[in-house]
């Protein structure tokens, strides 16, 4: 019997690594990666071996600005299966590049979806939105659920609108089993260090080994979240494209515990030996134009459909992300910049 393929696009990343790593330890799938050939591969080390070896998990370079690139990966991978989290992913980025965002956020998906269309248009696909479409969102509008309005507060999140919208419309205008999820933060090993609690992590580990001075730069600490782990998240993943996919759902996914920046660089630094010695600096380098301050889930759609739940401590997710950036740290030092 041939095992199911999943396609991941995105798979260098810290969620499409774990998902990949989630899906070899719980099912009997075939995995095709999508990178990019300049992509970094170091979020792959756990399974590199199979890559090497070809077991279960081969990868295909694409980019998703490429439109042959896309239509030869999916050609190659035939998928069953079809996680699209291959995104530019930084908000604050994307005020200094919204074109480049847009094109790889919003065509990108269009030339995924069509290429499904014309090759594996029986695909269960899912396509990672982002809580960030709801933007500015007013204070009696909380928690968020799916019927909230729009209101994206960078290129970004735009462009994550537009990723939503096209997701849908395949679902709807050709008959696919195409569903979209908005999730909120979420976190854990492997997160990018241009995410405000990575770079907190990263900043506090290179201050204990004396990489830099005791302080620690910040943007707007005020903005509320809720935090979910990342392993948390690729469950709830799976758990989408398997458990009675219904084509053309949308669902917001998330924590269940809400704090502001300010509580999360704290429980850092509760964390550190050092915390007596480290002051907090706000860098205007780091604020945003405007930003997306209140992102509290409402997930009853979700939990209701499949069953999901976060798992993992808010407190051991972030113990984790330090011990992640200690790491590193520890074993290549000074090639370390503090984005």
């Amino acid at each position: 019997m041939v095992a199911p393929r999943a396609l991941i696009t995105g798979i260098t990343g810290m969620v499409g690594s774990h998902l990949a790593e989630f899906l070899l330890e719980r099912t009997e799938w075939d995995i095709v990666g999508v990178c990019r050939w300049r992509s970094p591969l170091d979020n792959l080390a756990n399974i590199a071996w199979r890559i090497n070896t070809g077991e279960r998990v081969s990868l295909l370079y694409g980019d998703l600005r490429d439109t042959m690139s896309i239509q030869n990966v999916v050609a190659q991978a035939k998928p069953d299966y079809v996680f699209h989290l291959a995104a530019q992913s930084f908000p604050r980025t994307s005020f200094d590049s919204p074109l480049d965002t847009m094109d790889t956020n919003v065509q990108g998906t269009v030339r995924v979806l069509d290429a499904l269309k014309q090759h594996a248009s029986k695909a269960v696909i899912h396509v990672c939105a982002s809580s960030e479409v709801f933007g500015r969102v007013p204070k009696e509008k909380l928690p968020i659920d799916e019927e909230c309005t729009f209101h994206p507060a960078s290129p970004y999140a735009i462009s994550k609108v537009g990723t939503d919208l096209v997701g849908r419309f395949y679902a709807e205008a050709y008959g696919m089993t195409v569903m979209t999820t908005r999730m909120f933060t979420h976190t854990g090993p492997r997160r990018g260090d241009v995410f405000a609690e990575s770079t907190f992590a990263k900043q506090i580990a290179m201050i204990e080994h004396n990489l830099i001075p005791p302080v620690v730069k910040v943007g707007n600490l005020q903005s509320l979240r809720t935090i979910a782990d990342v392993r948390d998240a690729v469950r709830a993943y799976y758990l989408l494209v398997t458990v009675d996919p219904i084509p053309g759902a949308y669902y917001n996914i998330g924590g269940s515990h809400s704090c502001t920046v300010k509580d999360v660089l704290d429980t850092l630094l509760s964390f550190s030996p050092c915390r007596n010695d480290i002051r907090v600096e706000v860098d205007p380098d780091r604020l945003r134009p405007i930003d997306a301050d209140l992102q509290v889930p409402n997930t009853a759609k979700f939990h209701a459909h499949t069953g999901w739940q976060p798992e993992i401590p808010y407190e051991q997710t972030l113990r984790d992300l330090l011990d992640y950036w200690r790491g590193r740290v520890a074993t290549e030092g000074n090639r370390f910049l503090t984005r």
